[in-house]
C-alpha cells in the first residue's frame, strides 16, 4: 500500500476498528463481506458503523455469491454458507447507498477457469448504477469475450489463476490489451 499509495483495496478481516487504518496506510477502498454480512443477513448496525468511519467512497462490498434454485444468494465464511440475501436489483440498489462499488465473486466457477456465470453477468450488466468487479470462471480470451456481452461492458473483471503471473495461461500483458481496447 506504502508502494503504491490510493492504487490498492484491501480486504480480508476487515472491520470498523481496524478499516481506517488501512486507508491511513494507502489503502484505495476497503473490502468486506463478513462484517456486513453475518448471521445469514446483513448487519446494520456494522455495515453503518463502517460507512461511518470509512465513508461510502472507501468501501466495496464484496457481495460473493452461489447459486441456489435459480436465484444468487450470498455467501459467507470461506463461502460456505448461505445467506438470506438474494443478489437482486432491489438488494444492490440499496446497498448503493453504502458502497462505492461491489466485489462479486461466482463462487460455483470461481478458481476453475471454465467459464463465467453468464446469467449473473447479465444481471450485474443489466443493473450497471456502481462499478462492479465479476470474478470467476475467466480461463480465455473467449471468457472475457462473454463477459463483456453478457455484462454488457459495464463490468470490471479480476482474473486469478488463468493469469501467467499465478501459473496459467492467459497473458498479463494480453489480458490489459483486451480489456483497454473494449472500453
Amino acid at each position: 500500500m506504502h508502494a503504491y499509495p490510493n492504487g490498492l483495496q484491501i480486504g480480508g478481516g476487515i472491520h470498523a476498528e481496524n478499516a481506517e487504518d488501512f486507508l491511513k496506510e494507502g489503502a484505495s477502498h476497503v473490502i468486506v463481506t463478513s462484517y456486513v454480512f453475518s448471521n445469514g443477513k446483513i448487519n446494520y448496525e456494522n455495515l453503518n458503523r463502517l460507512v461511518q468511519v470509512v465513508g461510502k467512497e472507501h468501501l466495496v462490498l464484496d457481495l460473493s455469491c452461489r447459486k441456489k434454485g435459480d436465484d444468487y444468494y450470498i455467501v459467507t465464511d470461506r463461502w460456505q454458507k448461505f445467506t438470506e440475501e438474494k443478489i437482486s436489483y432491489a438488494l444492490l440498489d440499496y446497498l448503493s447507498d453504502y458502497a462505492d462499488e461491489f466485489l462479486i465473486h461466482a463462487v460455483d466457477v470461481e478458481g476453475k477457469a471454465s467459464g463465467i456465470e453468464v446469467e449473473l453477468a447479465k444481471m450485474l450488466g443489466n443493473w450497471g448504477k456502481l462499478p462492479v468487479t465479476y470474478a470467476g470462471g475467466v480461463g480465455s480470451f473467449s471468457h472475457l469475450q462473454q463477459l463483456k456481452e453478457a455484462g454488457k461492458g459495464k463490468l470490471n473483471v479480476t482474473i486469478g489463476s488463468a493469469l501467467d503471473l499465478f501459473g496459467g495461461h492467459m497473458a498479463y500483458e494480453e489480458v490489459l490489451d483486451f480489456v483497454n481496447q473494449t472500453k
